[in-house]
């Protein structure tokens, strides 16, 4: 059903004071929450909700305040949950008059939110952080003019692949399925999985590489024939049920080395191997996600995973698109590496130049030298956000995470933004009176 309203407080309660009334108005966070236009997400998220049926869903301003701070401050669904108990500011945010001492709902109502709302939804979070920026100052309408466009990884949470912890997770899946379903195995190699598993890792360790390859045999022989017993006693009925751990599982025992399209892991089979010319990380595996960020603020205008691991210049036509969609213009002059050469997108949606290009005005050589204050973007939103390492699931999480990494970058800038005028305004008083005081002119 769909959240009712908040009543209008009539009068004090005996116990306890209104947040808006003891809290310090010079605090950022304090700040922000009024400069973020709740009504529009309340408008927007409103239908997704039954009109008359079940129980009141939580406000809508409370979960999209608890997943923005989740993304500024770079903090798993249960942190977040739990700082909003302790910290009146986030309480605030959210929305709420009078401090709290409950857990405002279970983490676990976060992940629903997010199948809810879905790609679409993010992506109305990330415009909503743009109006913030213009509304605070920190974005004008001629920001969007310019941007710099350029690819990242954003890694899965795996665990680096092997081809004997492949088949040690092959063996294990399979002897859940045999629990689960009943089966009584002819062998179920049990030890023999975890003593060749140790022994596979002593011999990689001391760089015996051709008695490691042998243990590596008989790792991928043990976990073919558990999983050929229980494809053999299967029903039908249940074998649609484990559908897809069984083909998984009849993936990674048939590949090979020069295999296209391998399954790096079993819960997390959308994964990729992304080689990006890392000196110290060759290999990422995750998946690509193209960014745009203002050409001088730095401010995030788009944001979108790239499954199946594009050419980046196939990314770029789709990439400004959603910029046009989000800021409601196309920018007209966009800033990329080498790696976007043959892009096709025509000089009539927007001017592309090239790192590298020659023949150029000072102005716009000026302008080109600043293509690479994307990097140092790329790595805030990796440390200070949750690019670095996605706990979503699937390909929708990726999108999702993506999208929600980009409006917590946006809400940083505008922390910063707020935080800086703070401090200028207050050195500029200081000035103005400072005349004025008899110690000083005593001085």
């Amino acid at each position: 059903m769909k959240p009712k309203a908040p009543k209008a407080t009539q009068e004090q309660p005996l116990i306890g004071w209104r947040l808006d009334m003891v809290l310090d108005a010079r605090q950022p966070l304090f700040r922000l929450a009024s400069v973020i236009d709740w009504r529009v997400l309340e408008a927007e998220f409103g239908g997704l909700y039954c009109a008359d049926n079940g129980r009141p869903g939580v406000p809508i301003r409370l979960m999209a305040g608890l997943h923005l701070l989740k993304h500024t401050f770079g903090v798993s669904d249960e942190e977040v949950v739990a700082r909003w108990t302790q910290n009146p500011y986030y309480q605030h945010f959210c929305g709420e008059e009078f401090f709290q001492h409950e857990l405002p709902i279970d983490p676990s109502q976060m992940t629903r939110w997010r199948k809810r709302i879905g790609e679409s939804g993010c992506e109305r979070l990330l415009a909503l952080t743009l109006e913030a920026g213009k509304r605070s100052g920190a974005l004008t309408e001629r920001s969007f003019e310019r941007v710099i466009v350029d690819t990242t990884v954003q890694p899965k949470a795996v665990q680096h692949p092997t081809d004997a912890r492949l088949y040690r997770k092959v063996h294990r899946a399979m002897l859940r399925v045999a629990e689960v379903e009943g089966i009584k195995l002819r062998q179920s190699y049990r030890r023999m999985m975890d003593r060749a598993f140790q022994k596979h890792g002593g011999h990689a360790k001391a760089k015996q590489f051709k008695r490691a390859c042998r243990v590596l045999r008989s790792l991928k022989a043990m976990a073919g024939r558990v999983m050929r017993d229980v494809e053999r006693k299967l029903p039908d009925a249940a074998y649609e049920r484990h559908r897809g751990t069984m083909l998984l599982s009849e993936l990674i025992l048939s590949q090979a080395r020069h295999t296209k399209g391998k399954v790096y892991s079993l819960h997390a089979p959308e994964v990729e191997c992304i080689a990006k010319g890392k000196a110290h990380r060759p290999y990422e595996f995750g998946v690509k996600v193209s960014l745009a960020v203002t050409h001088k603020e730095g401010f995030c205008v788009g944001i979108q995973s790239c499954p199946d691991n594009p050419y980046d210049g196939h990314t770029l036509e789709r990439q400004l698109g959603q910029v046009a969609r989000l800021t409601g213009q196309t920018p007209s002059t966009t800033f990329v590496d080498r790696g976007y050469k043959g892009h096709g997108v025509p000089e009539t949606i927007s001017r592309v130049l090239i790192s590298g290009t020659r023949k150029l005005g000072k102005a716009l050589k000026r302008a080109l030298r600043r293509r690479s204050a994307i990097e140092p973007e790329f790595g805030h939103m990796k440390q200070s956000g949750l690019l670095g390492r996605n706990f979503l699931k699937g390909m929708r999480g990726d999108a999702q995470n993506a999208l929600l990494c980009g409006a917590g970058h946006n809400l940083r800038k505008i922390l910063a933004r707020l935080r800086l005028l703070f401090v200028q305004i207050w050195i500029w008083l200081q000035t103005l009176l400072a005349p004025s005081n008899p110690r000083l002119e005593a001085a």
